[in-house]
This record gives structure tokens, sequence and C-alpha cells, in this order.
């Protein structure tokens, strides 16, 4: 009736999400576009929760990609990625969600989570939780989950122990780590390339999310020294947003067994009394071990140039201790961070940290 109404009227009285779903499966049925489109305008405009966002995303197929639903159920994952982007805070009402609601909350480049690392996790824990079932486990991994993942952005040592995981097919998991190891190998100018391939921009494989801890590029030595080389780059709002007692850590790398990780910080100039730009090189914690390392920090700070080194040093690290300089570029906060700036190319910081364990 509500349909028919809608005919002669261009109204009806349904106004609960579930009712207006009711009129919306009906108008589908009849092939009623207008009527349809009116739902979808009707429930956008009413108070979107995560039951009614999940209602929305749980609609017959046919009707799921219709034109006249699609700004609803765009609107629906918006929600819930909004809703959860801190998994950290909201994790069991996030492991909760049904198939639906964690591709739409997965989705989002604005994740709020440690690393690419820390999702992959999650996701092994909801779906092992979800489908414990190995068979049907290992089918929603391929047809649904895998895409979610973003191999590029993982630590090489967590994508080894992706090539070892049972949940999916190992010719699956193989393609997708290499895919990911080849693009880690490529030049930067090679990866922008890859990364604006139209067949990326589905699924943002490609785009770091907002990880608490910031990517890096690491290369280790085991000869003629045990060295490292990371690369750490840093965004001008991401630095930016530090001010005035912020600070942002790196993905955790390793040497000599060791775990270490990279900080930068706003914090004062003790002696100018001015804020400024500082980094500083810490170990995790493990144990009472005492690690003795030299160290050197450099900055590029012209696209032709090599990175210029701006601090070294030597020091011997016990459990959660950290070195560094509190002023790295010897100017205030302002000018560091100014648009004619000498150390941001392209708006981007580019730092490198060199370590070598010391005999």
């Amino acid at each position: 009736m509500d349909l028919l109404n809608f005919m002669y009227s261009n109204t009806f009285q349904a106004t609960t999400p579930t009712a207006v779903l009711d009129v919306m499966m009906v108008a589908d049925k009849f092939e009623v576009a207008s009527c349809m489109k009116y739902c979808s305008h009707l429930l956008r405009n009413l108070r979107m929760t995560t039951e009614s966002a999940l209602l929305y995303l749980d609609l017959p197929f046919n009707i799921l990609v219709a034109d006249e639903v699609q700004p609803l159920t765009d609107a629906a994952k918006q929600f819930l990625a909004q809703r959860f982007k801190d998994i950290t805070k909201f994790q069991e009402d996030v492991l909760s969600l049904p198939l639906s609601g964690i591709e739409a909350v997965l989705s989002s480049d604005n994740l709020q989570i440690a690393s690419e690392d820390a999702v992959f996790d999650f996701v092994l824990k909801w779906a092992r939780m979800h489908y414990p079932k190995f068979e049907e486990r290992r089918e929603v991994w391929s047809s649904h989950l895998l895409h979610l993942i973003r191999f590029p952005c993982m630590t090489c040592r967590k994508l080894k122990k992706v090539m070892t995981c049972n949940d999916f097919d190992p010719k699956l998991a193989s393609k997708l780590v290499f895919e990911a190891l080849f693009y880690k190998a490529e030049a930067p100018y090679r990866q922008r390339s890859i990364a604006a391939e139209e067949g990326n921009a589905l699924y943002h494989r490609y785009v770091e999310r907002a990880y608490k801890y910031r990517p890096i590029k690491a290369l280790e030595f085991e000869t003629p020294h045990q060295q490292c080389v990371i690369y750490l780059d840093l965004k001008r709002d991401e630095c930016a947003s530090l001010f005035p007692a912020g600070r942002v850590y790196s993905q955790a790398f390793h040497l000599g067994g060791q775990g270490f990780f990279l900080s930068a910080h706003c914090n004062m100039d003790h002696q100018s009394a001015f804020h400024c730009f500082g980094l500083f090189l810490g170990m995790q914690e493990k144990g009472s071990v005492s690690f003795a390392v030299d160290y050197e920090f450099a900055a590029r700070i012209s696209p032709g140039e090599e990175y210029v080194s701006k601090y070294k040093g030597d020091y011997t690290f016990t459990s959660g201790k950290a070195v560094g300089y509190r002023n790295l570029f010897g100017v205030a906060w302002t000018p560091f961070l100014s648009e004619d700036s000498l150390f941001f190319i392209n708006g981007i910081l580019h730092l490198r940290a060199e370590l070598r364990v010391r005999e």
C-alpha cells in the first residue's frame, strides 16, 4: 500500500528504517526506481546507528548495486568507518561486527591502528572467531578479506609470517607477498607510478593509513659489520600536528637481535627557549641487556642532493633507553615548517638513520 500511495502521491506513511526498507524491497521487485531513490533519500536523513548501517549493508545484492541505493550504502560504510576508526578503543565492538561491517571499517584510509601488521593480526583473529570452519574461513579470506590488507605497508618480518599462515590459499598468499616485496624494492618514483594505476584505486592497496607507528624502509647488513640504514618520511601536516609537545614513532626495526625505533618530537630547545624538531633513537624493552651502537642522523635538503649528515654519536643502550638530538636542524619550529623551508621536498621530510653495532 505504501508503494501504491507513493505512485499516486509521491509519499507514504512508513517512517522507521525497517518499514522504509520493506517499501524499498517491494519497489525493487516492481521496478519503481523513483520510489527506491525516495526511500534511499529518506533513510539517509534518519539518524544513523550501527544497527541501521549494518541493516542497509545487508540488503540483497541486486538492491545493493542499484544506482538509486548507492548513496545510502556509501553513507552506511562511511558511518561505520568513522564510528570504529580507532580499532584499539573499540576492539571488542569491531570483533563482533559481521562481514559487511568489517569490510566497511577496514576499507578506510583513516583507520587508527599501530601498523598494517596489526591490521593483519586483527583480521586473522576476527576471521577465526566468525568462521571456525577451516574451509569457510579460507573462502571468506579469498573472496572478501585479503583485498582489505595493504600488504605493501607491512613489515618484511610480518610478510614472512603471512607466507606460513594456512588460513588462506598459499599460492594467493605468495602472490600478494611477492607483489608487496617488489613494490618495496622499487625506486620512489616507480612506487608513485604503481600506486597511481587505475587498478589500485578501488582498494587503496598502496595507501598508508593513519598508523600510530610510521612505516619505514630498512636495509640490514651482516658483513663487514652488523649495520642497518633506516629511511623515515614524514608529511608536513604530520609534523605540524606535533606542536607543541607531540611525538610520532616509527615501526620497529632490528639490529643484532635487538629491536629499535625512531621517534620525532616537537620539543623545547633548552638553550634558546623555542620549539624545535627533534629526532631520537630508542631501544625496545627486552631484559637487562646493554647494547653499544654508533649512529648517525641525516636528512635531504634539496631534491637533487644526497642525504646530509646532521648528527652522529655513539651510545650504549639499556632496556627502554633513547638517545638523540632535541634540535636536529638548528632552527625554531616556525621556520622549520614554513612554506619555503629547506627541509621539506614536495611536502615530505626525508630522514635517515644509520646504526652500526660497536665491538
